[in-house]
């Protein structure tokens, strides 16, 4: 996964559990809401600076930017995760060519 999605989740992550919205947090670490959900979205490269203030705006440590997200390391190690229950996902079976229609 991208470091970009990785941190724009965490990003989003932190925001969503203090309950705070694009616009507060854009007007906190002074930037532009649109540039803000870039970073959410994987789109933005922030730099570091940008992230360091961006940690503060939501009192937390820049360290949590770069922790891969639940769900992703639930994914990868297939199991779904329903309700913060790990569940096991069936495996996935290879796609097959499908035959084109003659003409």
């Amino acid at each position: 996964m991208d470091i970009r999605v990785v941190v724009g989740l965490n990003v989003q992550r932190l925001r969503r559990e203090r309950d705070i919205s694009q616009e507060e947090l854009s007007l906190r670490s002074d930037c532009t809401r649109g540039y803000l959900s870039g970073i959410e979205t994987g789109r933005r490269n922030p730099t570091v600076l940008f992230l360091a203030g961006l940690a503060k705006a939501l009192e937390s440590d820049v360290s949590e930017f770069f922790v891969k997200p639940a769900k992703v390391r639930a994914a990868r190690k297939g199991v779904a995760v329903e309700g913060g229950e790990g569940v096991k996902k069936p495996a996935l079976k290879a796609k097959r060519a499908r035959a084109r229609p003659s003409r």
